[in-house]
């Protein structure tokens, strides 16, 4: 049988003969093409962003990258809302309406005085702070006085909800309350300046700060009037706050009991009247617990006409229940006692008991997400029911939630009383449960970041309540969640949930021993810092992040962020990063030791900047290193130039210090001056006469390290030839003071060379950029004719000259170097 053919394999077919097997796709040989048998996994979520002067990138992968606004991309003013915007938006921020049957609605009892006093102060532009226990009637009372004002100021009403939120926090929420922005957040100062023209009623529930904090607020906003509600636990403001108090007081017995029959819906009898006198004693009229109290009195009424409704002392499944109605009851319908004092003022326990199991499994979740309850769609996921949805509406009708914000949460008290009945047992358990759970939906493509910001306090509870873990597993869940949920909260604009998000996965990653991931988490927090105006933080958080990438062998990581270190050096003006380039890519960087593969003739560097003061006398040349240009800031490009750069430079600096011609001389060892050396200000050759020169790093013929460059002058040893170093070009260049010094002139003389009779105690020595001779008994004081490209000026005759090339660069440099110290000048 041919191999190559394989029968109905040929025609998209196969058999149990041939292939792999029944049933068993082939993989696409093109690996773009998506095959069905094999899905390609969910692309990662990349958002983009204005922030300020940046955009930022959201990118899950890698981590987020940030660069400063291109032209165009700037947005334009933010507009304003209208009337029917912001209504539109404040009802797609309520918290959702529980289902099953609606809860009884409760009027607002003996706050009318309280509610026109403060709708009075806020007409007048004044700022006011209620405060009340927990349970006394905030939110309700807030509600009714949005209604009075909502036609008082331009802006209209914007309702906000401080838990565990803060003062930069609040500002965002009031500017994206007024403001259409999408994808824009403005940084510090243009958040300062939209804020200030706007002018609405503010009504702030659940506020956590004062002091200092809260007049930063009040501060900001001067044409807005807020309604702050909190409780006395909060610190006060500032002495010198213009806020108004208004305390906020229990209701009286009659109104207790009013209320508690409006929540019962019939009226009381003589005992469930005396009842609730001793529950007003007890809980000192706080409106929270009557409504409580009256679902109690519901579950009475039930279990009097049908005793079987709950079970036998057990939920509406059958199940037995957790805590019993009462010790005495008689099961035969007939008489059932009402509950005793202290049920009544802790109700939870005793309310959870009523209820079916997937309410009560709800209770369970919200005790270990420290009161935050799931959104009422990750209920059936979380507990496993397909009907648990509807254990939002129990809770809600029996007073055991509160609302905050676009969520709910267990009302005041309810997280204390649970704990106390045992419903915290397993709160570990459940809390790995949901951030799973959590971990998979906020990574979820389908899934948008305006989603699972509305859940970021459930998803932030969830991952805090697992580090620090002792259990198996635990931080690493807390890691993932992290992972998932911080680049929604970015590209959602929630960046207080965002920072919290990051710094408890930084955390846990540390614990669990996940360096990559904690690096990630340390970039992250290092962008974070760049967009709040904070360059330290951004950049010790980055170079956390780079050192553990590198280590990682991560290039793609350690890449994104050096680009975002190199911003941050760059706005806040210190050093660049001392590499910038990835692992691998790095030019190569000539070394020291190494000889130059072909011999070129030593350039001078110029080492004294334009900028600086001219000397009189001469201007320094001398030889830099390839390191020491490196590190010089703005010559490290003269450094790393080619030659030509480095002698235009010298030339220009030359002709304008000094102007004029230095004449140089060189002597021989018989006192007698063989000859003249050219006075030129050419610093550069051809690359074409370089083949029969010396190479700079190894001295010259007859030449010995120990010789002086003056005649005589034994204070002045010239350097070795393994002092000569390459320039920043690969170009080696000899040192001003070395073997190619020769004793100069201060004073020229026109075109007329100089020279000088040295001593004869002293052997002159040769200049290493001498030609080199053509016969062993060569001089090494022959010159040779003016080279071609010499342009400075027109030199005298010479006798004439052996070499067959013009000599080498000029030996101005070294004159000049050394003309302050010829003893020729005195």
């Amino acid at each position: 049988m041919d191999p190559t053919h394989r029968g109905p394999e040929e025609y998209g077919r196969d058999n149990d003969g041939f292939g792999e097997g029944p049933g068993r796709r082939r993989p696409a040989r093109d690996q773009l093409t998506p095959d069905p048998g094999h899905p390609t996994p969910p692309q990662a979520r990349v958002v983009r962003l204005i922030s300020g002067e940046y955009l930022l990138t959201v990118n899950p992968v890698d981590g987020s990258e940030v660069e400063l606004c291109p032209p165009g991309e700037q947005p334009g003013a933010p507009a304003r809302r209208t009337a029917a915007g912001r209504a539109d938006r404040e009802r797609a921020t309520a918290p959702p309406v529980p289902p099953g049957p609606p809860a009884p609605q409760l009027p607002l009892l003996e706050r009318a005085q309280e509610r026109e006093r403060l709708a009075r102060l806020l007409a007048q532009g004044r700022s006011v702070r209620l405060t009340g226990p927990a349970g006394s009637g905030r939110t309700a009372l807030l509600d009714a006085v949005a209604a009075d004002c909502a036609d008082l100021a331009p802006d209209g009403v914007v309702r906000l909800n401080g838990h565990k939120r803060t003062a930069t926090d609040l500002l965002y929420g009031l500017f994206e309350a007024v403001h259409e922005s999408p994808l824009h957040r403005p940084d510090r100062a243009g958040l300062l300046e939209k804020v200030r023209s706007i002018g609405a009623v503010v009504l702030l529930d659940d506020l956590e700060f004062g002091g200092a904090a809260l007049e930063e607020l009040l501060d900001a906003t001067p044409e807005c009037a807020f309604l702050f509600a909190t409780v006395p636990d909060v610190a006060a403001p500032t002495t010198d706050s213009h806020l108004e108090e208004v305390f906020l007081a229990g209701l009286g017995r009659s109104a207790a009991v009013d209320l508690l029959e409006r929540a019962v819906e019939r009226p009381l009898t003589e005992e469930e009247s005396n009842w609730a006198g001793d529950l007003w004693f007890e809980s000192e009229g706080l409106p929270l617990r009557f409504v409580q109290a009256g679902a109690l009195l519901r579950q009475r009424d039930i279990l009097r006409t049908d005793p079987e409704a709950y079970g036998v002392f057990g939920g509406g499944d059958g199940r037995p229940a957790e805590v019993p109605f009462g010790h005495d009851q008689d099961i035969d319908g007939v008489h059932i006692p009402l509950p005793s004092l202290g049920e009544g003022a802790a109700p939870a326990p005793l309310l959870a008991s009523r209820l079916s199991a997937s309410a009560r499994d709800t209770l369970r979740f919200a005790v270990a997400l420290g009161g935050e309850v799931p959104h009422q769609a990750h209920l059936p996921a979380l507990i496993g029911d397909t009907h648990a949805d509807a254990a939002l509406g129990e809770l809600a009708g029996c007073g055991l939630l509160s609302p905050a914000g676009p969520r709910y949460r267990l009302a005041a008290g309810v997280v204390t009383q649970l704990e106390a009945a045992g419903y915290g047992e397993d709160a570990t358990d459940r809390a790995r449960t949901a951030a799973q759970h959590y971990a998979w939906w906020a990574g979820h493509p389908s899934v948008t970041p305006e989603r699972v910001t509305a859940e970021g306090d459930a998803v932030v509870a969830a991952m805090a309540q697992l580090v620090p873990g002792d259990g198996a597993g635990q931080t690493s869940v807390a890691v993932l969640l992290a992972r998932s949920a911080s680049p929604a909260f970015a590209a959602g604009l929630h960046w207080g949930a965002w920072e919290r998000a990051l710094r408890i996965g930084q955390e846990a990653a540390r614990l669990a021993g996940e360096v990559a991931e904690e690096a990630y988490f340390h970039h992250e927090l290092g962008i974070l810092a760049l967009l709040a105006g904070n360059p330290d933080r951004a950049r010790a958080e980055l170079e956390t992040s780079i050192g553990m990438r590198g280590a990682l062998a991560d290039k793609s990581g350690a890449v994104a962020g050096r680009r975002a270190l190199a911003l941050v050096a760059d706005r806040s003006g210190g050093p660049l990063p001392v590499v910038l380039t990835p692992p691998g890519d790095e030019l190569p960087v000539p070394r020291t030791e190494e000889p130059p593969t072909s011999p070129v003739r030593a350039t001078p560097s110029v080492t004294q900047t334009l900028s600086g003061p001219y000397e009189a006398a001469a201007t320094v040349i001398s030889p830099q290193s390839t390191r020491g240009a490196a590190g010089k800031g703005r010559f490290a490009l003269l450094a790393g130039a080619r030659r030509n750069l480095v002698a235009t430079a010298a030339g220009v600096l030359l002709t304008g210090v000094l102007g004029t011609v230095v004449a140089l001389g060189l002597t021989s060892g018989d006192d007698d001056v063989q000859g003249n050396q050219d006075v030129t200000t050419e610093q550069s050759q051809s690359q074409d006469d370089g083949g029969d020169e010396v190479p700079a790093d190894s001295p010259a013929d007859g030449a010995t390290p120990g010789d002086t460059a003056t005649g005589g002058s034994a204070s002045t040893p010239g350097p070795s030839s393994s002092e000569i170093t390459p320039s920043g070009s690969g170009t080696p260049s000899p040192d001003s003071s070395g073997p190619s010094g020769s004793p100069s002139s201060d004073t020229p003389s026109g075109n007329k060379p100089s020279s000088h009779k040295p001593s004869t105690s002293h052997k002159p020595s040769q200049s290493p950029t001498t030609p080199k001779p053509t016969g062993p008994t060569a001089s090494p004081t022959d010159t040779g004719s003016p080279s071609p490209t010499d342009t400075a000026t027109e030199p005298e005759p010479s006798s004439p000259d052996t070499s067959d090339s013009a000599s080498g660069p000029s030996s101005s440099s070294p004159a000049a170097a050394s003309a302050e110290s010829s003893p020729t000048a005195a």
